[in-house]
């Protein structure tokens, strides 16, 4: 015999607590239900906090109103955007916007800006500055205190660290140097790109704007060093550029035709350049120690020499092609399809040899 299953009816007491339960659920008295209740309000700041910042900002509005403007500096050199990369013997052609437009903004700073530098009062005497540098640098640094020193800053995980690209040694530059100097005895500067060519100039530039002292150079790697008598109380005033000024126009580098050359002998020369194998390809943002001693090497046996610059862009090929020009020196032919071609120019020999051949022979 099978099992008979009896389902047993609910008894009408579960059936009454049910129908309570459901009715508390969804007709409930209170205003909120607690898994919907609302946010709470946000708490209304206490009447201390806003009087701290009420004395913040009249603190701060005093400070502003304390400075004063034009701002004041007694640096003996005139400001320009960049000191490395500019030369000041070259007088630009023309302007891109009007001189009235300082990067300092209108009216603070006491130097009327010339479109290319701020220049500095006649008044101010050098042998002042160079006293001063001398007593903040205090006693030359002892081999075992260099040590030290280099061995603290000289590493890639150094956290006083400034780094120098393509426009060199700024202006605003020199002001995170001593920011840098507040908390630290020196700064490590990393150089990258087109500056790199000349790295005595950055070293000379760096010395004489800021009045530190260098103290380690390895290929692209400085350690500056700020004194022994340096106090940041006492820093310098560098007021700051607000924004970059646009370039002026300059003579043009590369001519139609070559000093020294025909037409028919320039053109034959930038066709053998362009067909010549590279001496360097360069990179965008690299290290060009190398490539001054590179190109000098090569005029010794060669006449022409081409400079692979694919992806450095062409205001970077230009600016190489600046700073061979004085430095190697010699003459740049053409800037094309990234490439650089350049000429080392008529020796002596060459043209006392020129000079003596009879035309009519």
């Amino acid at each position: 015999m099978f099992p008979i299953r009896r389902t047993l009816a609910k008894e009408p007491k579960d059936s009454f607590l049910l129908l309570c339960n459901l009715r508390a659920r969804f007709v409930s008295t209170d205003n909120c239900d607690p898994p919907f209740s609302p946010l709470s309000k946000p708490t209304k700041p206490s009447s201390e906090k806003k009087k701290k910042k009420e004395t913040k900002q009249e603190q701060s509005s005093e400070l502003v109103n304390k400075t004063k403007i034009p701002v004041i500096s007694d640096l003996p050199f005139d400001f320009r955007y960049s000191y490395s990369e500019t030369n000041p013997e070259i007088e630009p052609i023309g302007f891109r916007e009007p001189k009235r437009f300082s990067p300092f903004g209108p009216g603070r700073l006491d130097r009327k800006w010339t479109g290319t530098s701020a220049l500095a009062s006649p008044e101010i005497d050098q042998s002042q500055w160079a006293e001063e540098r001398e007593r903040v640098l205090g006693e030359p640094l002892t081999d075992e205190e260099v040590t030290e020193l280099v061995e603290r800053y000289r590493h890639n995980d150094c956290s006083r660290q400034i780094n120098l690209g393509k426009g060199g040694v700024t202006h605003n530059m020199m002001d995170d140097i001593h920011n840098h100097w507040k908390k630290a005895e020196a700064v490590r500067i990393k150089c990258l790109g087109v500056p790199t060519l000349d790295m005595d100039n950055i070293c000379f530039h760096l010395e004489e704007k800021s009045g530190g002292k260098i103290v380690y150079r390895n290929i692209n790697i400085l350690v500056l060093y700020r004194g022994r008598n340096y106090d940041p109380k006492n820093r310098p005033i560098i007021p700051l550029m607000l924004w970059k000024p646009y370039p002026p126009i300059y003579p043009r580098l590369v001519k139609n035709v070559a000093d020294g050359l025909t037409f028919e002998e320039t053109k034959e020369m930038r066709n053998r350049g362009l067909h010549s194998p590279a001496l360097i390809k360069l990179t965008r943002n690299g290290v060009y120690v190398n490539v001054v001693g590179r190109v000098r090497e090569e005029f010794e046996t060669e006449e022409i020499v081409r400079l692979d610059c694919t992806h450095v862009g062409m205001s970077d090929c230009k600016r190489i092609g600046v700073k061979l020009k004085d430095l190697v020196p010699c003459v740049p032919l053409l800037f094309k399809d990234e490439q650089i071609i350049l000429w080392r120019g008529k020796r002596k020999g060459e043209e006392e040899v020129v000079a003596n051949i009879d035309p009519e022979q």
